[in-house]
């Protein structure tokens, strides 16, 4: 599948193991990893924060395969879900690092053409979590309030 904005193809990183059902070799229990994500999600991470935390020092593989429930489920359940989706958040922070490029460097074309791309993306994504009802209808995504957004 080509990429959203060039003409570029190619495979994307890693893969999920294909094997489904109980892994056994893990020492916690789904009460105990629930607990461990409320834990950390109280600290203020993100999602994928949490997922790496739990992988890298506790030894879990994949939350939703020994769960069988996403972490945003778990995260909303327990009402510490953010305000903004984490990859929104993302794409925001990007454009204000472009836009403070651009302060800087105001002939920066290919910048300008990020900085495009990336208000193209952030739209999109906006889009998608009206219609799902993650964002209220009348969210907009104002460039200049961008920094007040995200922090």
């Amino acid at each position: 599948m080509a990429r959203m904005h060039s003409r570029a193809r190619g495979k994307s990183g890693s893969k999920k193991p294909v094997e489904k059902g109980k892994i056994t070799w893990l020492r916690y229990s789904n009460e105990e990893i629930n607990q461990l994500i409320i834990k950390i999600a109280k600290t203020g991470k993100t999602p994928s924060q949490i997922g790496l935390v739990l992988r890298d020092v506790y030894g879990v593989p994949d939350v939703k395969r020994v769960l069988n429930k996403k972490m945003n489920k778990i995260l909303e359940e327990n009402k510490l879900l953010g305000d903004l989706p984490e990859d929104l958040v993302a794409l925001i922070r990007k454009d204000i690092k472009i836009m403070e490029h651009m302060e800087e460097n105001k002939k920066d074309m290919f910048a300008k053409r990020g900085l495009n791309l990336t208000e193209s993306k952030i739209n999109r994504l906006v889009k998608y979590y009206k219609k799902s009802g993650r964002l209220d209808k009348t969210w907009k995504y104002n460039r200049n309030n961008a920094k007040l957004l995200v922090g």
